[in-house]
């Protein structure tokens, strides 16, 4: 097989697996971290969602082989992309004190899509929060307190 170098949440990491496996599953079985969710396999429901550059990408749908050289960041490395603790990203924080997860499958997938905006916005207004968000399913449908969170993540950042 050949060998793929990226930086997995700050830590230089080569993969040994087929380019065209999907960067979910070198993240969750290669890399053992399951905080990146599967959810639809098809890109739609923004599940397994985490950042390649800083941008946020499904992961599902996307080659390995295409994050060569590229630094991706998932849940677990979120907090420490920014120098604070874990689960201390503003959004976390924001996540917690709105208390948006219900059953919590979505939630890291939202987290690093939220992130993602804020990381390019700092303020951004509610429509601009909605249509970023857009395409990440919540199934309990907190999209109410996702948007509370991220207003407040905004003001706290």
């Amino acid at each position: 097989m050949p060998i793929t170098n990226l930086t997995l949440n700050g830590q230089p990491t080569a993969q040994d697996a087929d380019p065209q496996m999907p960067l979910l599953w070198a993240i969750r079985e290669l890399a053992g971290l399951t905080g990146t969710k599967f959810g639809c396999g098809i890109a739609a429901c923004g599940a397994c969602t985490v950042h390649v550059n800083g941008t946020a990408v499904r992961s599902c749908m996307y080659p390995l082989g295409a994050a060569a050289n590229a630094r991706v960041t998932t849940i677990e490395g979120l907090a420490a992309s920014t120098g604070a603790a874990q689960g201390e990203h503003p959004v976390q924080k924001a996540w917690k004190a709105v208390q948006v997860p219900q059953c919590g499958y979505c939630q890291s997938g939202q987290i690093m899509q939220a992130a993602a905006l804020l990381a390019k916005k700092k303020n951004p207004s509610r429509e601009e929060i909605v249509a970023h968000m857009d395409g990440n399913i919540c199934r309990c449908g907190t999209y109410q307190r996702i948007v509370k969170a991220i207003q407040r993540a905004a003001k706290e950042a």
